[in-house]
């Protein structure tokens, strides 16, 4: 009676453009990932490919475990590859576990 009723405003409510805005940030996080994760990783991937091709007998290699040998046995067909940690101990490995190529000369001097 003394009471009007109230009734909601219809000038707070948002319009269609949120879309827009929304497909803009998508966007951005879209290439966010791809500049800060996706092509970096990529890039690590091709090189460590290349070394892997590179890979020839008697090379001086380091695994990804810390171990330094020289590499007295690799086939292109398998991957394995059979290292000379000394003249009496060999190990075989994947070739994927192979972190970097050694300066020829580098185990004789440790």
């Amino acid at each position: 009676m003394f009471i009007s009723n109230a009734y909601a405003n219809d000038a707070g409510l948002p319009t269609g453009g949120g879309t827009m805005e929304m497909i803009f940030m998508l966007a951005i996080f879209g290439l966010i990932f791809y500049f800060m994760i996706f092509r970096p990783q990529s890039k690590r991937v091709k090189e460590h490919k290349n070394l892997m091709s590179s890979l020839g007998k008697g090379d001086e290699v380091l695994t990804s475990g810390g171990i330094l040998g020289k590499i007295a046995k690799i086939n292109d067909d398998s991957d394995y590859v059979l290292l000379n940690i000394n003249e009496t101990a060999q190990i075989t490995i994947k070739k994927d576990y192979i972190t970097a190529v050694l300066p020829k000369g580098s185990i004789q001097s440790l």
